[in-house]
């Protein structure tokens, strides 16, 4: 039998048509990592007021709005980003009313409505903001994780994903899920909502997808400590999410402001501080495990040093126009897996002849327990470790009062073996992982006039894995030499009710996959309807190779002992089955 390796290039571009819808009865958010501000304006009578001017502006991130009443009383103030905003609104013969905090939630406009009363416009009533307990604007059913939840909650592992569960609806992925479920209780990869799998939501960060386009499971976690809020949209959402089947996860990140703020965070988890397991009959004390997780925030504005000629310094003040925000996570992770396998007893071992047998049972640990049964068990641990590192930065900047740049940057880098992939029981095999994943995105805010706003973004998310075996192993040396001629690693062998060793079967392997998103959404007001048209090109290029150094199955250890395999099997290249022979007794 030889070792097979196959690869796959893949390229794919495709173009979501321009999508055009109008409103006549509510106003919609504009943007999906955005939202706005509306509502209409009356005196104390019930009529309407045209011409008041509406400002919104933020002393935190230098925002400044503004718009005015149209001829039935309606305003709106669109594309804003996430955060807390001032309401002042000022009419010729009327007390100017002031709102102090508004909050923007991510995709969820705010209807702010105003009852102006007769005055001079110099006279100023602070007035309290709408509740909103109901969205009244659009009919999508999102639910919205906010910042305080995001940032206070402590999550074990940290993966933002793990607050998806405070959504009704939302459940953790069945343990086979695809590399979803629970990761060495590092928390969740992804989640199922409103009765869809995991591979059915749809994933977006600043209003660009970033799902693993293969999978079709999120990218990557972004560090939560660049997280703003997430909303969980699980039906009804507009058109231009309409990408899944699933429900929408829409992330904002988070900026810096005119202040500088930070933190510094230290999470750890210590075998010290655990019992023993109860069924670890071999040692009196826990098994090995620790667990740090650090790392830091900081964001403001961006003070960048300048100099000139003759070494005289001066340096950029970013204040009330470029700000940052720069967050860094690290996971150091040693663990250790109970294993409890039946193997060879000690007469069995002795009673090997087949020489390759020989070879091999040179891998399996000595049994050091007897079940009730009389089955000869080796109990025991096996290291499993995990080191990532992630950064992100988060930079915006105020061109001029009408158009605003936004980007955001961030990479994980992921090491870790999983020693018991697929049914390996037996210490020292698994694989070693290496992943490297990374998203950008760039979006360009401009308001053309009081009622339109458009909205450009550019996005990439890129996904690059390679796997390869803890054991590396030449076949020849345990004198297996039916047709592998390839220095891989050793077949998988699996005895049943037994050990399971050596492979993993398809590695070496690995991926590489790259998404580019380009889009553009033009938003315009116009009385009572709102008009929205838009459009977005994909493109998607992906890269696989795999090695598969096949399987022996045995029927149990007396055929093991005999090297009397009852199957074996791999994978033929170009094709989409295998090649399998089967002896029956």
């Amino acid at each position: 039998m030889q070792a097979v390796k196959y690869a796959s290039k893949t390229g794919s571009g495709s173009i979501i048509t321009l999508t055009l819808f109008l409103l006549s009865l509510g106003i919609t958010a504009f943007g999906q990592s955005t939202s706005s501000i509306e509502g209409q304006v009356t005196d104390q009578n019930g009529s309407v007021v045209t011409g008041a001017e509406i400002i919104v502006s933020s002393s935190a991130i230098a925002i400044h709005r503004k718009a005015l009443t149209d001829d039935i009383g309606r305003y709106q103030i669109a594309s804003l980003p996430v955060g807390e905003y001032r309401i002042d609104i000022r009419a010729r013969g009327f007390k100017t009313q002031i709102v102090e905090v508004v909050r923007v939630e991510i995709g969820r406009p705010v209807r702010q409505n105003f009852e102006l009363r007769l005055g001079d416009v110099s006279e100023q009533i602070i007035v309290t903001p709408n509740s909103n307990l109901m969205d009244q604007t659009t009919v999508s059913m999102g639910h919205i994780i906010d910042r305080q939840t995001v940032q206070q909650i402590p999550l074990n592992g940290r993966h933002f994903i793990d607050l998806g569960l405070l959504v009704p609806g939302s459940v953790t992925p069945p343990q086979n899920g695809n590399l979803s479920a629970p990761t060495r209780g590092q928390g969740m990869q992804a989640m199922n909502t409103a009765g869809n799998r995991e591979d059915n939501v749809n994933y977006q960060i600043n209003g660009i997808n970033f799902n693993d386009l293969v999978n079709n499971i999120i990218t990557m976690l972004p560090p939560i400590s660049s997280i703003q809020e997430f909303m969980i949209d699980n039906s009804t959402f507009s058109a231009e999410y309409g990408r899944n089947s699933g429900s929408v996860v829409n992330i904002a990140t988070r900026s810096g402001t005119n202040k500088y703020h930070g933190e510094l965070i230290e999470f750890f988890r210590n075998d010290a501080l655990d019992a023993r397991n109860y069924f670890d009959f071999n040692s009196s004390k826990a098994q090995p495990f620790k667990r740090n997780q650090f790392g830091g925030s900081i964001g403001g504005p961006l003070v960048l040093p300048h100099f000139g000629e003759g070494g005289s310094t001066s340096s950029y003040d970013g204040k009330d126009r470029t700000f940052f925000f720069f967050a860094y996570e690290g996971l150091r992770q040693r663990q250790a897996v109970n294993l409890n396998t039946v193997v060879l007893s000690d007469q069995q071992r002795l009673a090997v002849t087949d020489p390759i047998v020989r070879k091999l049972i040179e891998f399996i640990p000595r049994a050091n327990f007897i079940d009730s049964s009389g089955a000869a068990r080796f109990v025991g641990v096996t290291p499993a470790k995990a080191l990532v590192d992630q950064w992100s930065i988060d930079v915006s900047h105020n061109l001029n009062r009408d158009n605003r740049l936004h980007g955001y940057y961030a990479v994980q880098r992921d090491d870790r073996n999983e020693p018991t992939l697929l049914g390996n029981n037996l210490p020292g095999f698994g694989d070693v992982r290496r992943n490297l994943k990374q998203i950008f995105t760039i979006n360009l805010t401009s308001v053309f006039n009081n009622t339109t706003v458009n909205e450009a973004r550019f996005g990439f998310n890129r996904f690059s894995f390679r796997g390869t075996a803890r054991a590396s192993l030449n076949p020849r040396d345990s004198q297996i030499m039916n047709g592998i001629s390839e220095p891989v690693e050793l077949p998988q062998i699996n005895v049943a009710g037994a050990f399971n060793f050596g492979g993993p079967r398809q590695v070496p392997q690995g991926r590489g996959d790259t998404s580019f998103v380009v889009s553009d959404t033009l938003s315009r007001l116009s009385g009572s309807h709102s008009i929205k048209a838009g459009g977005e090109y994909r493109r998607f290029f992906s890269n696989f190779f795999m090695t598969d150094v096949g399987l022996f199955n045995f029927p149990s250890i007396a055929a093991f002992n005999l090297g009397n395999a009852n199957s074996f099997a791999i994978t033929l290249p170009g094709t989409a089955s295998s090649i399998a022979q089967t002896a029956l007794d």
